[in-house]
């Protein structure tokens, strides 16, 4: 890998509060590689977004072992990580087990950032009463993370019944009618429920950086509030 395929932005965290992050698809294993290289260089941690099992294991021994890799997410923590420092302000809320990949997606990036998310999987509105017996559970946290495929009801529902701060990611979990998540995208958009806020299909990443923007910010006005 020569300089120019690749600049990395290791300054983005004190920009905008995101490390940046590794986003595998479409990076050939020797770019990865290099920028893997590149962070241990500078003792820096990294997560590893859409990191297939194949391309993992077509990097080089000693860097592949460095990795904590998650199969269900597809992500991967290299290098340092932070220790927990924020837990009970934010939940993840699956419908399905189907949207437990996403679901872990923004599970694994708020850990990165040193964040211990609440994950609540299977309370699809299929059966209401798995939601309704959570919801209390679900109030408890700030910022909520909806994660739905299929009609994406969900997100309507929650919208209707917490006052968190919502973030919906759409799935391309569902049959044909569904569009690999074209279905669910357009739902939470035209939702009746409102201030929602929605990401790209199958976007868990998107999700967690959205709520780390929400915690930031809410940290900043927390301060100049004191300040003052």
């Amino acid at each position: 890998m020569t300089s120019e395929d690749v600049v990395f932005d290791f300054a983005r965290a004190g920009r905008i509060g995101l490390d940046e992050s590794v986003f595998c698809a479409g990076k050939s294993a020797g770019q990865i590689a290099g920028i893997l290289e590149s962070a241990r260089d500078r003792s820096v941690g990294l997560l590893l977004t859409r990191l297939d099992a194949d391309k993992l294991a077509q990097l080089p021994a000693e860097l592949r072992e460095a990795i904590d890799y998650c199969t269900l997410s597809r992500t991967g923590f290299f290098g340092p990580l932070r220790p927990v420092a924020m837990s009970g302000k934010i939940a993840i809320v699956a419908a399905g087990t189907s949207d437990a990949p996403v679901a872990r997606e923004a599970a694994r990036t708020l850990r990165h950032a040193g964040i211990d998310a609440t994950v609540i999987t299977d309370v699809g509105v299929a059966g209401l009463w798995r939601l309704m017996d959570r919801i209390e559970d679900i109030r408890r946290h700030p910022v909520v993370i909806a994660v739905a495929g299929m009609d994406a009801a969900l997100a309507s529902v929650l919208g209707g019944l917490v006052s968190s701060a919502l973030i919906a990611v759409p799935t391309s979990v569902g049959y044909g009618a569904a569009e690999s998540g074209r279905t669910a995208l357009n739902a939470m958009l035209a939702s009746c429920a409102a201030g929602i806020t929605v990401c790209n299909i199958d976007n868990g990443y998107g999700a967690a950086a959205a709520a780390i923007r929400i915690l930031n910010s809410f940290a900043a006005l927390t301060d100049r509030s004191v300040q003052s």
